[in-house]
This record gives C-alpha cells, structure tokens and sequence, in this order.
C-alpha cells in the first residue's frame, strides 16, 4: 500500500513450497546438531525434504481445486477516533468447459480513503500462492531450526526462512513455519513479503490451514493486523483473507485472470 497513495496488500498466504531435487544434496540447516536427539527424532534436515516433498504433492493436488476467495482490508483507529473505512474483494477460482483454471474477480465494495491498493496489491490478492517452499523454491532460501512449539494441539516444528537475495521483478518470503510433527507439513506460516520497493508497505500475515478432503493441509485463513509507517503518516491496517468451498476438479489446469466488476460506496 502506499499512503492515501499506496499500500500493498500483502495477505500473501506463504508458506509452503520448495526443497532441491532430489537429486542434489540438502543444504547444511543451522541447529540441526541440536535438534536431531540420537536418531529419536528427525533431523532438522530431513524434516526439509520431507516437508518440501510434501508441499510439492499437495501444490498440485491445490491447482485442482476450485475455492472462494474473500479478502477484507481496514483502516483502524490509532488514537480511539471512529474509522469508516473498509473494502471487501471477492473471487473465485473456477475451471472452464476446456479445463482451464480462471481467477475471476466477482465484486468489490466499501471504499479507503487514507490508503489505495496498487497493481502490486492486486496481484498479491489474485495471483497468490500459498506454496512457496516448493523443491523448485527451497534453493532461494536460507532456512534455520528454531526448536518446537505448539500450534493449538499440535507439536511444531519450526523454522525460520530468509531469502538469500530478492534480485529480480518478484516477491520472496521472510519469517517462520510450523510444520506438525506427525504429518510433517505446514501447517502455519508467520511472515511478510519482502522486498518493499517505492514506498509500497507490507504488514506481517499469519496464515492457518486445515486437512481438506481428509489428506492436504490447505490455507484457509489469513490475517495481518499492524501499523504501517509511511513517510506522511502512520496507518492502522488490518486484512483477513479467508479460503472457502474448496471443491476438487479432476484435469490439469493452467491460470488466467479477468477484470473484476467495481461497486462503489463506503
């Protein structure tokens, strides 16, 4: 986002995809001497390759499934005076009688006034993917065991990731995973966007998934609720996206995207 001039809407739903081909050596992991306890628990090195290995299973199996996306951005009082301003967006991801898969907006409503979303925002929100520590991707990240923690009943294991260098015309991750200690997948990711480039800003998310179809753990919620200093101001910002009816489709699928329709008013 950018200041009644720009904020970048950034309920990016990371994380969850990338590991190196199996065919290449895992990268040495910080911490890995510690958390490995005599071979009663695996190594913070294999916990990667399996993670990643099982991010990439189920990218594919997500790129079948048709889903609701509704993302809901606010601009929240600072110092107790009433604030009118929200927008809500909603679309869905469809597939055509050829079988390809289509983003397509469907409404927007309400109105910001203090901040406007940018082109970046809008690709943020329609083109995102939650599955970014694929095989493919892991290469482009520095990640570190940071020890166990629990994530409502379940036992985590967590890690930090930084990318090694964000050269280039795209977005990268920094934060941390969960990954559930039975099943071995991501389960949550804490994190922001990164790199924030022409005054654009991005809020640090927290993003949740559940079991769908009783076999792969999806994003169904994201959440990011902070300040953001821009050079004229300081803006309370507070974005919620949420992922519904998702309903499995049996072809291969490849993504467009369409313009949406624009309602006005507050």
């Amino acid at each position: 986002m950018r200041y009644a001039g720009i904020l970048v809407f950034a309920v990016i739903t990371l994380f969850g995809w990338g590991f190196l081909p199996a065919a290449q050596e895992s990268p040495a992991i910080p911490g890995a001497a510690e958390a490995s306890q005599a071979g009663k628990s695996p190594s913070p090195e294999e916990i990667i390759r399996r993670f990643t290995a099982k991010e990439t299973e189920s990218y594919a199996a997500w790129m079948q499934y048709s889903y609701t996306q509704i993302a809901v951005i606010k601009v929240v009082s600072l110092n107790g005076a009433p604030r009118n301003e929200s927008m809500t967006i909603v679309s869905e991801v469809v597939f055509n009688d050829d079988g390809t898969r289509e983003v397509r907006p469907l409404r927007r409503s309400g109105r910001l006034r203090s901040v406007r979303l940018t082109p970046e925002d809008e690709d943020v929100m329609l083109n995102i993917n939650p599955f970014a520590l694929t095989e493919s991707e892991l290469p482009l990240y520095n990640l570190k065991y940071e020890g166990k923690e629990k994530v409502d009943e379940l036992v985590c294991y967590v890690f930090s990731v930084r990318p090694k260098n964000t050269r280039g015309d795209r977005f990268y991750f920094k934060g941390k995973i969960y990954v559930d200690d039975r099943d071995l997948q991501i389960v949550k990711t804490v994190g922001r966007p990164v790199p924030e480039r022409r005054g654009n800003l991005f809020p640090e998310f927290e993003t949740l998934r559940l079991v769908i179809d009783g076999e792969y753990w999806f994003p169904v919620w994201t959440h990011a609720d902070e300040k953001l200093h821009f050079a004229q101001d300081t803006v309370g910002i507070e974005q919620t996206l949420t992922y519904e009816n998702y309903k499995r489709f049996g072809s291969k699928a490849t993504i467009r995207f369409g313009a949406p329709e624009v309602e006005t008013g507050e």
